[in-house]
């Protein structure tokens, strides 16, 4: 099993649509890459990230791209739908070298490669979110989610 980051603005929608994705075995609501414990706020430097742990076997970090790209706007700095701030700029994470390298390798192969603003880091440090934040979309189905409702449907049955 192997271990990414995605940092796409609300980790809420983030979370609900990664866990669907084949090869995907679990997921975890978190921060990566901040200052401080990052338990409690202000969450200095973090990003609202969820942590996929995935088969390489039925996965590729390269299609969880594909996958990501479909579900954030790549080229906003510090925003993803209605949410703005630090915490909802777009990133990929990895302790993993490989995983850095394959998604640099896919953000370099895209026509629009210049326009990108997705950050592409080495993990330093991640905290798991508050349990209320895990799932959050399973147990209020109707809360806020950036992602369009009519995206994650299409995805979502793209998958199954």
């Amino acid at each position: 099993m192997q271990t990414i980051y995605f940092a796409g603005g609300c980790l809420w929608g983030v979370q609900a649509f990664v866990k669907t994705l084949p090869g995907v075995v679990a997921t975890e609501a978190g921060r990566p890459n901040g200052a401080g414990d990052g338990l409690e706020g202000p969450y200095d430097g973090y990003a609202e990230c969820v942590k996929a742990t995935f088969d390489e076997g039925r996965v590729t970090v390269a299609e969880l791209m594909g996958y990501f790209f479909e579900i954030i706007d790549p080229y906003c700095v510090n925003r993803q739908g209605a949410d703005v701030g630090e915490k909802y700029r777009t990133g990929v994470c990895s302790e993993d070298p490989s995983h850095l390298r394959e998604t640099e390798a896919f953000i370099r192969a895209r026509p629009d490669r210049d326009r990108i603003r997705v950050e592409v880091l080495p993990l330093a440090r991640y905290v798991p979110s508050a349990e209320e934040h895990q799932d959050h979309l399973d147990k209020f189905p109707d809360d806020y989610c950036h992602i369009p409702r009519e995206l994650m449907t299409k995805y979502l049955q793209k998958v199954e």
